[in-house]
């Protein structure tokens, strides 16, 4: 298994469309840096040491809000509130001043949207792993060899898993690293303050930004995995990535109009990829939680993968 993925990412690294992906992704990280920077002009955060009045005046106007406008809130409005009156609660209590300069961790934060593109490029290679096999005719070339057609998929598989955990590293080391560079490290450890379940508690920012990136690459996966799959059943790289790229930017948008109307809408895959609703806002529909939207990712994995070595393994290549 090994050699063979081994001999997978041989291929994909020798294709110079893989080194322009890479390119870009720094491209993209090293112009918000600057742009950032250029931004922030130098101006560090006043201080201000009526913070804890101001947080207190801000939880007696979100409150109000509440108390008089309780009915006619949505319940994403609500949960909101108070998300923030809890939190602002707590930093009242433990003396956890909101006044920080911008640091190492609030430009890894910040590009952190870059995700999008680890996603967009893992989804290009997964549809063209196995599909372009199908266009080149080498497929054949490496059916004949005395492995199993499983083992051969889930190499393929595998490999993408790995390129697109490679690229995620990759952001994150060097947005942390450009971000060491241009803001600095912050002046006093500063935890962020996660709610969850009407509690609130702390976390390191590097605790916190593995958590946000691992949540975060879980649309990426399932996106991947489809493509993937539509590349085995249909031999159509094209097809694969225009349908993935479709609905990485466009599936979450349209289950949330959905699910304003309907409850079904919680059985859509994007209604289940983004686990951050748990922890840093509310589900997208109400009833939902974190153990369901689990077993809905495991069960929709489990039928592309099914749907893509059932078909790879009864395929005849000579068609």
């Amino acid at each position: 298994m090994f050699r063979l993925i081994q001999n997978e990412l041989m291929k994909i690294f020798k294709r110079p469309g893989t080194y322009v992906m890479i390119g870009i992704l720094l491209f993209v990280t090293t112009v918000a840096g600057g742009f950032i920077k250029y931004q922030e002009t130098k101006l560090s955060v006043p201080h201000n040491s009526e913070w804890k009045r101001g947080l207190q005046i801000q939880n007696e106007s979100n409150q109000k809000q509440l108390d008089e406008m309780g009915p006619s809130l949505t319940r994403h409005m609500r949960d909101s509130y108070e998300r923030e009156i809890a939190i602002n609660t707590y930093r009242i209590e433990h003396d956890i001043s909101p006044n920080e300069n911008y640091s190492i961790w609030g430009f890894v934060d910040d590009v952190s949207q870059s995700i999008e593109f680890v996603g967009l490029f893992t989804i290009i290679i997964a549809a063209s792993i196995v599909a372009s096999e199908f266009n080149w005719g080498t497929i054949k070339l490496l059916l004949i060899r005395p492995i199993k057609r499983g083992k051969i998929l889930l190499s393929k598989y595998l490999t993408v898993l790995i390129f697109g955990m490679f690229l995620l590293v990759l952001l994150f080391m060097y947005s942390a690293g450009l971000g060491a560079i241009l803001f600095g490290m912050p002046e006093e450890s500063t935890p962020y303050l996660n709610y969850y379940n009407g509690k609130v508690t702390e976390q390191s920012m590097f605790v916190h930004m593995i958590n946000y990136y691992g949540l975060k690459s879980i649309n990426m996966l399932m996106l991947a995995t489809m493509a993937f799959m539509i590349s085995a059943a249909f031999r159509n790289s094209s097809l694969a990535i225009g349908l993935s790229i479709f609905l990485l930017f466009m599936g979450g948008q349209v289950t949330m109009l959905v699910s304003m109307k309907y409850e079904w809408a919680k059985y859509i895959l994007f209604a289940n990829t983004d686990l951050l609703q748990y922890f840093e806002g509310s589900p997208l529909v109400e009833g939902m939680s974190l153990g369901f939207s689990i077993i809905m990712l495991i069960l929709y994995f489990a039928i592309f993968q099914c749907i893509a070595f059932y078909v790879f393994k009864k395929r005849d290549v000579a068609a």
